[in-house]
């Protein structure tokens, strides 16, 4: 791709609203993630007691939470690859068709 192609695709509002789109996802899914896990580290400083509560066996309040942390993670990563590859991949497409054709819908 030549500067020409790349600026008139930087400038063109369908690549603007999927960088905005796709940044405000990504950062809301980081902060639940945040969340998440300083919610967890919360538990374990603040409330050890709770955290150490046995649930069966040797399974610790604290172990099946720290499982649901990790469970967390790859599920929201799922739901980014699955939002990536649905809406994001599409509107690529698109802005990449317009910018070889140099039409702008």
């Amino acid at each position: 791709m030549n500067d020409d192609t790349i600026a008139r695709i930087q400038n063109s509002p369908e690549f603007i609203e999927l960088s905005s789109q796709r940044r405000a996802f990504a950062w809301t899914l980081t902060i639940l993630m945040l969340v998440i896990y300083f919610g967890f580290i919360g538990l374990v400083a603040f409330l050890p007691a709770t955290i150490g509560t046995v649930i069966a066996g040797s399974i610790t309040v604290g172990i099946a939470l720290g499982i649901a942390v990790i469970l967390s993670a790859v599920l929201l990563t799922g739901i980014y690859v699955w939002r990536a590859n649905t809406q994001y991949d599409a509107m690529t497409s698109a802005i990449i068709a317009n910018a070889g054709s140099g039409v702008r819908k």
